[in-house]
């Protein structure tokens, strides 16, 4: 165990690293904040204490106070060790992708798409345990105060950004994979009263566009582009983008082998 602590907090650091010199210089510009600085970042040594305090700070409620929850949270960092790498994965992506973000801090601080990200993982977690009720009692508050509605069961890798995150739905058979990007409101849905698995496969570096809904146990294939406002009810072929209501193939292959359309987020559709 210790060995593998040592892995996750070295392969973590330079996220770790760089946000806590963010808050450091942030506490000195705004001293209103150093206080909430200091007690979300720079009392902890590693990024996943953090994140339990953070997010238990958060979410917590008169229902279940903070205390109980990060160490709910503490209990799955602990015992899933490559939720760190993730959490600190997720982070990185943001601050490549997303031209409004200009540190870390903001996405562990404010962005919702990150902390609902990050909340789903230890629900994800808790699912896996068997402690289920608990697991969908997170996804609620995490609904509330995020906009962002993950079921617990649903598979999602690392590297993922959610942007602006606002209306997001995720079901519980749904796969996404790692590299994944998606903006507000989209749906990755079933189709009607069906059981068993009935949401979609999204397959890694898919970027799918604002208001998109993805819906049934369709596969939409590695590096592939959904267009904004599709209604996606069929297999995307990989490398394919898609438009339309219901979403058709458009204007061929989206781009080259690398970047994908996760890593460059170009919305523009040439026809």
């Amino acid at each position: 165990m210790a060995e593998t602590n040592t892995r996750i907090f070295e392969a973590s650091g330079g996220v770790w690293a760089q946000l806590r010199v963010e808050a450091v210089q942030a506490a000195a510009e705004e001293p209103l904040l150093a206080s909430y600085l200091h007690a979300s970042i720079l009392q902890h040594e590693r990024i996943e204490e953090a994140l339990a305090y953070h997010l238990a700070q958060k979410l917590g409620a008169e229902d279940m106070n903070p205390l109980a929850l990060g160490e709910v949270a503490r209990q799955a960092y602990a015992a899933q060790p490559d939720l760190a790498l993730q959490a600190a994965r997720d982070m990185r992506v943001v601050r490549e992708r997303d031209p409004a973000c200009r540190t870390y801090l903001q996405p562990f601080l404010y962005f919702k798409g990150y902390g609902g990200l990050q909340a789903y993982r230890i629900a994800h977690w808790l699912w896996r345990e068997g402690r289920e009720i608990l697991a969908y009692h997170l996804q609620s508050r995490v609904s509330e105060l995020f906009a962002v509605d993950i079921h617990p069961a649903a598979q999602i890798g690392a590297g993922v950004f959610i942007d602006h995150a606002h209306g997001i739905v995720i079901g519980e058979t749904a796969v996404v994979e790692d590299d994944v990007s998606m903006l507000h409101s989209v749906t990755l849905g079933g189709t009607g009263k069906q059981a068993g698995d009935r949401h979609p496969k999204i397959r890694r570096g898919v970027m799918i566009g604002a208001g998109a809904k993805v819906l049934g146990n369709i596969e939409i294939g590695e590096g592939a582009r959904i267009a904004a406002g599709s209604v996606v009810l069929s297999d995307v072929a990989p490398r394919c983008t898609v438009a339309g209501v219901p979403a058709r193939p458009i204007g061929g292959p989206c781009c080259g082998e690398e970047p994908t359309p996760a890593e460059t987020m170009d919305q523009l559709i040439e026809t």
